[in-house]
């Protein structure tokens, strides 16, 4: 579930492993080579992906990991503001939250390609909206399903009478 396009980063004082070290710290917990291993893993390239995705595509050194550690560890780094999770399809989804700005997606439902984009009108009809009915935005979350063009080119078939009405 890889994107084509990035929308950049946003700048942060913090490297990804500091913030989640303070996250740990505050909490009164421990920091593991296995969460340390994951987390470096996951920001060393910008994907969307599950955790069974992440366990596929560990490092061989990193095999040893559990599945239970992995799905602790992704809570975990969601909590610390470092992930954000979305449901797709009743599957869980992750993608970077720390360091990257606020955009939307485009999700393809046949390939499940999620596209990444961003729209200043959508966000001036969020605030618009949020105005009218006096309420203070925080975020949003918004995922237009579809079919990507590369799925509709592939299944090219002969218009029929119904698909005209």
């Amino acid at each position: 579930m890889s994107e084509e396009n990035s929308l950049g980063s946003v700048e942060v004082s913090l490297s990804p492993l500091q913030r989640f070290e303070e996250y740990i710290q505050s909490r009164r917990k421990r920091m593991t080579p296995q969460k340390k291993q994951l987390l470096e893993h996951v920001f060393s390239r910008h994907e969307h992906f599950d955790a069974d995705t992440l366990i596929d595509n560990l490092p061989d050194d990193a095999k040893g990991i559990g599945r239970a550690t992995v799905y602790r560890a992704l809570s975990e780094f969601v909590d610390a503001g470092l992930l954000r999770e979305f449901q797709l399809d009743g599957r869980a989804v992750y993608e970077h939250d720390y360091g990257y700005p606020q955009h939307d997606h485009l999700y393809c439902k046949e390939c499940q390609k999620l596209i990444e984009f961003q729209s200043d009108e959508l966000i001036e009809l969020r605030e618009a909206v949020a105005r009218m009915s006096n309420f203070r935005v925080t975020g949003h979350r918004f995922i237009i399903t579809g079919v990507c063009e590369d799925c509709r080119m592939s299944k090219r078939r002969r218009r029929q009478r119904l698909d005209m009405i």
